[in-house]
């Protein structure tokens, strides 16, 4: 955002408009004891001494580039991403520039967001995509939220897949508790042993959609079209969260005939940041556009016949219908969305089926070689990308912990959503991930097993 200073002339024109003499006068509701509170701080550096201060607290930090092999996932994904991106994120007028409450001053921007959503629509096989959400559990939300407004409040019961992700299950929940939301399905209705079919019992004529995961979070790859189906025959609405890399080589949701598919775009030009920023993407089909959250940009022609951006639905309606909107999300990540775009148009189609063959390839080489291990083998037999579920002779836990004393970061243990798979991690590999990274886990893993 851009802030123009005032003149002391205009300060005191504006303060003669509100009634006061002075900026302190503003300030009368306020009790004086809390005006200028005194802050227990240490004494001011220099920016010198601030630097070198910032350097040694961040050097104590490791990283998966510099100082461990990383072998988790679940939701997050170490990937390489090209120099370029960084490098047009950072050039001053995508840096600096906020979502544009005037859009078609912002050429530029709208141009960016319009080539982001024409890539994620063509990449999950859907007619449109917004401008994109804060991560993709607040996609799923929203898709959530959609539904809901699709059948006016007359169905309020939500089912969701038990191998749906954790985090996204619990943002979820706390988006439906306004709307009484019932009937949700979950580890306590739904063996995770068996697959999607199992939830089409729980379907009846008040479902207002079924949220599942592709591939799902133990990394196993379904094919929904049966529970599609099932669904579409009882009116509900089908979202499937999807993972935007396992796309590139995977049948997609649109084909299986999904309403919606969200997900999250991390894998796609984003560093792992400590967990976000990030980017929910969320597509669906045109019919739903206009109970869709957020923005999106269209491409029009102008007054001379040439080609221009608008943004020809934003979620506005939020400031007159306040809890009567469909969502009050009315902001997108825009620079992250210029960032996911730029690297799948550098990589190319080819370049992204590259990198999931890679991972594929890799993950499977993983899944064999840990599988030799006394002790250790895959807990599930359905087909996986780049992600499976390593049943453990111990608790996953005591795993990892041995894993990160010899500089690898483990998996994902299991045991901290599903009580009952202690012994259960999930391990994640990407093109990151070199054989000799691979070979390393397995000898380490080894060693742990012959302690």
């Amino acid at each position: 955002m851009t802030y123009i200073p005032i003149s002391p002339k205009e300060r005191d024109a504006m303060l003669q408009t509100v009634g006061v003499k002075s900026l302190d006068d503003l300030f009368n509701a306020i009790p004086k004891k809390h005006r200028f509170p005194e802050l227990n701080l240490p004494p001011a550096l220099t920016e010198m001494e601030a630097a070198s201060l910032l350097g040694e607290m961040a050097s104590g930090n490791e990283n998966v580039r510099e100082h461990m092999i990383s072998f988790l996932g679940a939701g997050a994904y170490n990937h390489y991403i090209p120099s370029v991106v960084d490098h047009m994120l950072r050039r001053g007028e995508f840096y600096t520039a906020y979502t544009p409450y005037q859009p078609e001053i912002s050429q530029g921007t709208l141009q960016a967001i319009f080539e982001y959503q024409s890539l994620m629509a063509t990449l999950t096989g859907m007619e449109v995509s917004n401008a994109s959400h804060y991560d993709g559990a607040t996609a799923a939300a929203e898709a959530v939220n959609l539904a809901y407004a699709q059948f006016r409040g007359k169905r309020k019961k939500v089912v969701m897949s038990p191998s749906l992700h954790p985090q996204y299950r619990e943002v979820i929940r706390t988006y439906s508790q306004g709307m009484q939301l019932e009937g949700v399905g979950d580890e306590a209705t739904v063996d995770l042993e068996n697959g999607p079919d199992s939830l089409i019992a729980l379907i009846d004529e008040s479902t207002m959609i079924v949220v599942v995961q592709y591939p799902d979070f133990f990394g196993r790859i379904y094919d929904y079209t049966k529970l599609v189906e099932a669904a579409h025959a009882k009116g509900a609405l089908v979202c499937i969260v999807a993972n935007p890399t396992a796309l590139l080589m995977l049948k997609t949701p649109g084909d299986m005939g999904a309403d919606i598919v969200v997900g999250e775009a991390q894998p796609f030009g984003i560093p792992l940041w400590y967990g976000g920023p990030y980017l929910g993407f969320f597509t669906t089909k045109k019919s739903y556009v206009h109970k869709m959250a957020g923005r999106l940009v269209g491409e029009t022609v102008d007054s001379r016949g040439q080609r221009a951006y608008v943004l020809t639905l934003t979620a506005r309606e939020q400031h007159i219908k306040r809890e009567r909107a469909t969502s009050n999300i009315c902001t997108n990540q825009g620079l992250l969305a210029l960032g996911s775009a730029v690297y799948m148009s550098v990589l190319g189609k080819t370049g992204l089926q590259q990198v999931a063959n890679l991972c594929y390839q890799k993950a499977h080489y993983a899944a064999s070689e840990i599988s030799k291990i006394d002790g250790f083998g895959m807990c599930f037999n359905e087909p996986f990308f780049h992600e499976f579920v390593i049943c453990c002779p111990k608790p996953a836990s005591e795993v990892n912990e041995y894993l990160l004393g010899h500089g690898i970061l483990g998996g994902y243990d299991l045991g901290n959503d599903y009580p009952a798979l202690k012994n259960h991690l999930l391990i994640a590999v990407t093109e990151m991930n070199s054989k000799e990274e691979i070979d390393t886990l397995v000898a380490v893993l080894q060693e742990f097993n012959n302690d």
